[in-house]
């Protein structure tokens, strides 16, 4: 069980990154969704026991991290943002590296430890290979395995699969879904797509709070009946935009094709009504909220990475 408890933490500026987030959470996926400098980084650098707050509690199974934070990573595992290999190393070594400079004990070894987790995320075949040879899912899996070292029972990924092509993403997708069922796995995130695709419960942070905790069917579900797509020439998106809350804009064959948010009234000429998505949620409750806040945590969020 995962308990977050009203945390703030402000760095010097100063700068309040997280300005008294709650949250509690026990098995499964949940997925925090917000833009870069929204937090989350810091939020999950706390709950990894990285980061002491400036005030508040995370709570793991009833014990405070910050209380000792060496015994509680001991059921915890954490893949960050930006996590660097060794790239003259084999994914072996590396694994076992890693698993040492942890403290990861094993009945049978921790050479035999490695290998069984390279198993366990498709990775065995390429054991042998230096990492530097490696795609970006590859590296990325390599950093679930050590992760998983200790059968945690909280895994913790921060922006996991920023980066990766199309088909490293669906591996991806498929191996936290499977850690996800017999454990808790926070993935924070800024694609929403991440949390279309794992997530059965999402949290959006944005400006250092929680602004939703819902889940994608319930956020699309707020929104039906008052989102609209149409056709728009360049000439008109000017005056759109002063009279409408446009949620997306694409070009599609050199026209823009808009989608607009109308919660009463009439739509612009030539829009029709259309299903609301995950992202028309997303952009609204953050739009929404970096437009009543003025001060926003980016500096100290890249900072405290």
């Amino acid at each position: 069980m995962l308990e977050i408890s009203n945390l703030v933490k402000v760095y010097p500026g100063p700068v309040a990154a997280l300005q008294g987030v709650s949250l509690e959470a026990s098995r499964g996926m949940l997925g925090l969704l917000g833009p870069n400098g929204a937090g989350k980084t810091t939020l999950m650098r706390i709950v990894a026991g990285l980061l002491e707050p400036t005030s508040g509690a995370v709570f793991l199974n009833g014990e405070d991290v910050s209380v000792d934070p060496r015994r509680i990573r001991r059921q915890l595992g954490y893949l960050p943002q930006h996590f660097g290999f060794y790239p003259h190393l084999t994914g072996a070594a590396m694994l076992h590296f890693l698993l040492v400079l942890k403290g990861v004990k094993a009945p049978r070894g921790v050479k035999r430890l490695a290998a069984e987790l390279l198993e366990r995320v498709n990775l065995r075949e390429a054991a042998k290979r230096k990492v530097g040879t490696w795609s970006g899912g590859m590296r990325q899996r390599l950093g679930i395995a050590q992760a998983l070292a200790g059968n945690p029972r909280i895994v913790v990924v921060d922006e996991p699969t920023a980066g990766l092509d199309p088909e490293e993403r669906m591996r991806f997708y498929r191996l936290l879904a499977e850690l996800a069922e017999d454990r808790l796995v926070l993935l924070s995130t800024h694609i929403v797509e991440d949390i279309s695709v794992l997530c059965p419960r999402v949290a959006v942070l944005t400006g250092g709070r929680i602004v939703a905790d819902t889940t994608p069917g319930e956020a699309r579900a707020r929104l039906e009946g008052a989102i609209f797509e149409g056709a728009v020439e360049k000439d008109r998106m000017a005056d759109l935009t002063d009279r409408f809350e446009i949620t997306q804009a694409v070009l599609i064959e050199g026209r823009n094709r808009v989608r607009v948010h109308v919660p009463n009234g009439l739509p612009p000429d030539g829009f029709e009504p259309v299903a609301p998505s995950l992202e028309d949620a997303y952009l609204l409750l953050t739009r929404n909220r970096r437009s009543g806040n003025g001060a926003t945590p980016e500096a100290a969020e890249h900072t405290g990475s």
